[in-house]
Parts: C-alpha cells; structure tokens; sequence
C-alpha cells in the first residue's frame, strides 16, 4: 500500500504511528505542502479535496480522511486498538469523532495555526486578538474534557492500558500545543497521556520531522519575545 504524505503533517503522524506499530507496511510518497504539491492537477485527480493523507491499495482502491484510513488498516490487520465488539468499536469511534469534529477545530485552527500559519492568521491584530481569546477559552474547555472525562479511567491511554486508534489520532492533534508553548501543566492526565504516548516505539521514526518544525516554531517565536 501507498501513502501519500508529508512529513511532520498533523494528519499524517497518526497513520504512520499506528501501521509502524502495527506492522503494516507502507510505502510513502511524498506531496510536498511547502511547494503546493498538493495544488496541483496531478494530485487533484488522487483527492479532490487536496489533502494528505490519502492511502492507495495495488488495485487502485483510494480512501483520505486519517481517522477512516487508521479504521481500514485497523480491520485489515485485525488490530485491537480498534475493538470488535460494537460498544467497544462506539466508543473508539466517539473519541475520533470528538478530536476531528471539535477538538482539531477549536484546538488547532482556531488558537494554534492562527499563530504559526500566516496563510490561517486573521488581519488586523484587534481581529487575531479576538479569535485567539476565543479560541483560547474554548480550548481550555476541551483540555477540560480530555482531561477529566475520557482520560479519567486507571490506565494511561484512552483506552485504557493499551492504546486505541483515538489515542493515535488524539495524541497527534494535542501534541501541536507545543509549537506555541502551550501550557498542558493544568492538565496532568493529558501529560501523563502524551508522555506515554511519546514513549511508543514508534514515536521518534514518525514525529521526527514535526519536531524539527515544532522547534522552529519556539525558536521563532522566542525570538520576537
């Protein structure tokens, strides 16, 4: 199988982390964000939406969107990071569609890209400071709830003592409060969380690139301080 990618992406990380850790193998092509690859005609015609990620089977068989690839591969491998029995599976599902639906909106492009993408800021900084205090409060809301109720169980993950496909993809999404500083030391369960998560085996491989672009961004952002 296929995967078109690009390294360090938000989106990208959760796929690579659970098929390293699965033992799906995945040959990765390259769409270059910075070049706007993805912009092109060529690419267009692999996803409409010109988005990475997109996984490519032999035959042809095309799927984007990272929460429905990491459920294919999930199924393909027989993997139990994503349950089969139905309220287990539920469960799983409503943790992914929390982080994609609410937490990525509100976390990611409503505080974090605003102040790291200039193509995603606001113009004039009495409108950047508004929606950055809105997505300020409504980000401490969603730490709130990760923190307090789907990370309230015994074990470090959310699903308990093993990872699940929420935790890849949720960990990924969190994780990017770290190239604007974010403070995550009122929310100890999420630490607890990201650490372990941080500790998989397959963590440095795949997160290599974010974190180079993760300490771009503080340098830059010391810098101007």
């Amino acid at each position: 199988m296929k995967l078109y990618y690009f390294p360090g992406s938000t989106t990208c990380r959760p796929v690579q982390m659970f098929a390293a850790e699965a033992g799906v193998p995945l040959a990765l092509e390259t769409v270059d964000l910075m070049s706007g690859a993805h912009l092109t005609a060529a690419f267009g015609a692999i996803n409409a939406n010109r988005c990475v990620p997109v996984l490519e089977e032999p035959d042809g068989f095309r799927l984007a969107e990272s929460s429905a690839i990491l459920k294919y591969l999930a199924e393909k491998a027989g993997s139990p990071a994503y349950p089969s029995d139905p309220r287990g599976r539920a469960r799983v599902n409503a943790q992914m569609d929390w982080f994609n639906t609410g937490f990525y909106r509100e976390f990611g492009y409503g505080f974090v890209y605003p102040q790291i993408l200039p193509h995603l800021g606001w113009k004039g900084p009495a409108v950047q400071a508004a929606v950055l205090a809105r997505g300020a409060e409504r980000s401490a809301q969603l730490m709130g709830v990760l923190n307090d109720h789907w990370l309230g169980g015994d074990g470090p993950y959310l699903g308990g003592a093993d990872p699940d496909l929420a935790d890849y993809l949720g960990v990924c999404f969190a994780s990017i409060g770290e190239m604007i500083a974010f403070d995550f030391a009122p929310y100890p369960r999420i630490t607890r969380w990201m650490e372990a998560m941080r500790a998989r085996p397959c963590w440095a491989e795949v997160n290599g690139p974010w974190e180079a672009w993760r300490d771009h961004c503080l340098a830059q952002r010391t810098a101007k301080a």
